[in-house]
């Protein structure tokens, strides 16, 4: 399927202070059919915001017939160009991981959805992925009613509430009194889930893994687990993952993600036009 790209910007308020996000868009087209219409997908980036890998992602996904967003996460801070994959960089997304408010995060998955919603071609019904702090920050957009499905890859910082602003003297499996934390809100979510970990991703051990597991089957959500024995974390990332990159788990991952999505997300091509196609002669 063919993909168009692009790229809106919106605006997104917080506690009374307006910043402008920039959703990157990857649009399939299927030609002769102009009143095609298509699920969208809100995919998050790892701490790096929105660079090749996860582009690349993007492009996997929309050529399979769905509309895909992808927010800046850092628009406090920055604007939407990627951070590098060096140490400046894992530093600086890192340090801002923690200084974004949960709220923050919050407005920018709805307001993705919104945008998604707000297309003509788009059917109406809304997915989400992501890796590394994508994949937190998808399930997280996932409580979210509007969102129908959910694949987090290798989400970080949900068993230990550490996303944005903690109190880090809290390291119990019991939730915290009124807490935010996406792991105390599972009972709010209504789509489907599928987690995706490597047994040897340090980022979320054992014991991490367990209590997610836990949480999700305990608040009722209906889900699926999957842990790869040789694994590690960001291993569907095909660049700079420092040794890493699994491209076939990866595959297999996609798959999941497909398998769930074409169950609970549906695509309409709407009628064909009848016209024929023009075809470019270019090189």
């Amino acid at each position: 399927m063919l993909i168009k790209e692009s790229h809106a910007d919106v605006q997104v308020t917080v506690d009374g202070k307006e910043t402008s996000m920039r959703i990157f868009v990857f649009h399939p087209m299927i030609p002769q059919y102009p009143s095609a219409r298509f699920p969208g997908v809100v995919l998050f980036s790892e701490i790096y915001q929105v660079t090749g890998p996860v582009a690349r992602f993007a492009r996997q996904i929309a050529g399979q017939g769905y509309i895909v967003a992808a927010p800046s996460s850092y628009h406090d801070f920055t604007g939407p160009e990627a951070l590098a994959y060096d140490v400046p960089g894992t530093d600086q997304g890192n340090e801002w991981k923690v200084k974004k408010t949960l709220p923050s995060y919050d407005a920018d998955g709805y307001k993705t959805v919104d945008y998604l919603l707000s297309l003509p071609t788009c059917t109406g019904l809304i997915g989400a992925t992501g890796m590394c702090l994508g994949g937190h920050l998808a399930l997280r957009a996932s409580l979210d009613s509007r969102i129908s499905a959910c694949v987090a890859y290798f989400a970080t910082d949900v068993h230990s509430r550490t996303l944005g602003p903690y109190d880090q003297s809290n390291t119990s499996a019991e939730a915290p009194a009124e807490s935010n934390h996406t792991i105390d809100k599972f009972s709010e979510l209504k789509g489907e889930v599928a987690m995706i970990f490597g047994i040897k991703d340090t980022h979320v051990p054992d014991a991490g893994r367990d209590l997610i597991r836990a949480k999700l089957r305990d608040a009722g959500v209906v889900f699926s687990f999957y842990e790869f024995a040789w694994a590690q974390h960001a291993f569907i990332r095909d660049e700079l993952s420092k040794g890493r990159y699994d491209p076939a788990i990866t595959k297999v991952c996609f798959e999941v993600l497909l398998e769930l999505f074409g169950r609970t997300l549906k695509t309409d091509l709407g009628p064909r036009d009848g016209q024929p196609e023009k075809v470019e002669h270019v090189c």
